[in-house]
């Protein structure tokens, strides 16, 4: 399942693109708000995001600059009602990857979608690659040099997330939360037998370490 992020402070309009979305086989959730779209992005893992430009606070532009700090290779597609070349030359500057005008047709979006994703690999395969370190998320896997490396699916949706974010730190509750039950009476200590475990397993790994940062959590850092 592929899951799309749609910021867009018009409810209605967000409202009508995640139903289409949504119909068409897409997992899609709907954000008003560049800061709710923040928080979004923080909790889950998404592959694709559609965002409009003209938002209270904090605008598109800023938007897509922030996410590209912390994420290079995610697909963006601006849907705004600017149609100006300064606006799309400013777009594609920040690293978008594709420019719609309102209205739009949403037939023609579901076009561009798939060809986004096409070109991100993500509909065939989602696949992060790190140094010698390749994580399969469809399949569950990781390999290093080629070799598989034995996990559970916590222990791979942890590692996933924090190489998905590198530089980003999460706190031990964050990882909690989102990788626990809700009803889960584990300490938080439990993240650091998990992180640990990490470490053990792929001490092998040179594209990346798991560091500790002290009184916070923890995160990937690229070599």
């Amino acid at each position: 399942m592929v899951h799309i992020l749609v910021v867009e402070d018009d409810a209605r309009l967000n409202r009508a693109v995640c139903t289409y979305l949504n119909d068409s086989g897409f997992s899609a959730t709907g954000c008003l708000s560049a800061r709710a779209a923040y928080d979004e992005l923080y909790n889950h893992l998404y592959d694709l995001i559609v965002s409009d430009i003209m938002m209270p606070e904090v605008d598109g532009f800023e938007f897509a600059e922030t996410v590209r700090r912390v994420n290079k290779a995610i697909p963006i597609l601006f849907m705004s009602a600017r149609d100006d070349l300064p606006a799309k030359q400013r777009g594609f500057r920040l690293g978008i990857d594709d420019y719609m005008v309102k209205p739009i047709e949403l037939d023609e979006l579901i076009l561009r979608i798939r060809a986004l994703l096409r070109r991100a690999h993500i509909e065939m395969e989602r696949k992060l690659t790190v140094g010698n370190l390749t994580l399969d998320a469809d399949a569950v896997t990781a390999t290093v040099a080629g070799q598989e490396i034995p996990v559970t699916t916590r222990e791979f949706n942890i590692l996933y997330k924090l190489l998905s974010y590198p530089n980003k730190t999460f706190s031990r509750a964050q990882l909690m939360d989102e990788f626990w039950d809700v009803d889960s009476e584990t300490s938080l200590r439990a993240v650091d037998v998990y992180i640990t475990k990490l470490r053990d397993k792929f001490s092998g790994c040179d594209g990346f370490a798991i560091k500790t940062v002290r009184g916070l959590g923890y995160k990937a850092v690229l070599a």
